[in-house]
């Protein structure tokens, strides 16, 4: 497969993951079921903070490393580049701290 490809089989796999979730919690909310103390929608609020830990902390792991093998690269050739390649670096893995925090305020709306 290519990559156009995969990543939208990816993207249409992970829709359909989030039907699957969801639409369980869409049809008992439509019957008019009474919400238990705590029941559905907090078990939808955990996997919404695991998610939101999980992906970030992959696309920090894949921008780290594409953004690391180009500062080898670029210091390899310019040694004196070393401080903004650790600029770069530190952004890309920032975004695992971003969603941490996102689980955070995620877990304290409980």
């Amino acid at each position: 497969m290519t990559k156009d490809k995969l990543s939208t089989f990816f993207v249409f796999a992970v829709l359909i993951c989030a039907m699957c979730f969801l639409l369980p919690a869409v049809i008992y909310a439509a019957e008019g079921v009474p919400a238990k103390a705590g029941a559905d929608w907090m078990g939808l609020a955990y996997i919404g903070a695991g998610l939101a830990v999980g992906l970030a902390c992959i696309a920090s792991g894949f921008a780290v490393a594409r953004i690391g093998s180009a500062a080898i690269g670029a210091v390899s050739e310019k040694p004196e580049l070393m401080g903004r390649t650790l600029v770069f670096l530190g952004l890309a893995e920032g975004i695992a701290i971003y969603g941490l925090i996102i689980a955070i305020m995620i877990l304290n709306k409980l």
